[in-house]
């Protein structure tokens, strides 16, 4: 048994920590509100009806208090970028009906850890990626839900199948089983203005209109960070993937 002090200091500890948490979770639900304010304004200025625009919460680096906190907020939906990290945070918050979308690069050697626990993979650029996936997806998961990552700006640092082999590669990956291809992503580089932004966004926007035109279904342009979102729902964004705007600043060590 812990004496009178230590219980009084331990019960300090854990009031503090508590209060921690829920000035965390306070300051989430205010971002959260804020971010979906911008989106349905973002949808009224482009004529678009709400509910046009899902919100993706990038939570990397973040713990799972703050998913936790997000949820408890009404948010479902969750993007990770390392796979590693991504894993535990989903074993982890199991009991919660969440859904789990892979934005970062998958390596081959990632492949089965990605298959058996993300629900969504927007980062497919490679057919032996996506080749990959549907084999090591569990039969006793729904299908995995992917998006082909297009590099419509040709920025050299960033990953992507370029816009001109975009349809062949979106052909091979709808005929695989185990897999459901829903759209496109694309991370630009950053532009200086609302305009330019919007320029590049309408070439994803443009190329989702000519794969469909060429018999694939698909209902998902995955475009659109914190500072850019409004030039991507005005170009024809479905879904934007906000992190900083909800979490505030990336944990670098994390």
């Amino acid at each position: 048994m812990y004496g009178k002090e230590e219980q009084q200091r331990r019960g300090g500890f854990v009031s503090v920590r508590s209060l921690l948490r829920l000035v965390i979770m306070t300051n989430i639900s205010k971002q959260l509100d804020a971010v979906h304010v911008r989106i349905q304004a973002a949808c009224v200025a482009a004529g678009r009806p709400a509910g046009s625009v899902a919100l993706l919460a990038v939570s990397k680096t973040f713990g799972v208090h703050a998913v936790q906190s997000a949820f408890a907020s009404g948010q479902t939906d969750f993007g990770e970028n390392y796979i590693q990290e991504a894993v535990e945070k989903i074993t982890s918050l199991r009991h919660l009906p969440l859904v789990w979308h892979c934005i970062g690069p998958v390596q081959s050697n990632k492949t089965r850890l990605v298959a058996g626990h993300f629900d969504w993979v927007q980062t497919v650029d490679r057919f032996k990626i996506a080749q990959r996936l549907s084999e090591q997806r569990p039969a006793t998961l729904a299908p995995l839900q992917v998006c082909i990552q297009v590099n419509v700006d040709g920025g050299p640092t960033k990953s992507g199948v370029l816009p001109e082999d975009a349809l062949a590669l979106a052909q091979a990956v709808a005929g695989l089983p185990r897999l459901r291809l829903r759209g496109l992503m694309c991370i630009p580089e950053p532009v200086p203005d609302f305009a330019a932004a919007c320029h590049v966004f309408k070439r994803a926007s443009d190329l989702l209109t000519v794969l469909n035109a060429q018999g694939l279904d698909l209902d998902t342009l995955s475009m659109g960070m914190s500072a850019d979102l409004e030039a991507a729902v005005a170009s024809g964004s479905t879904l934007v993937r906000v992190g900083s705007a909800i979490f505030g600043m990336r944990q670098k060590n994390a």
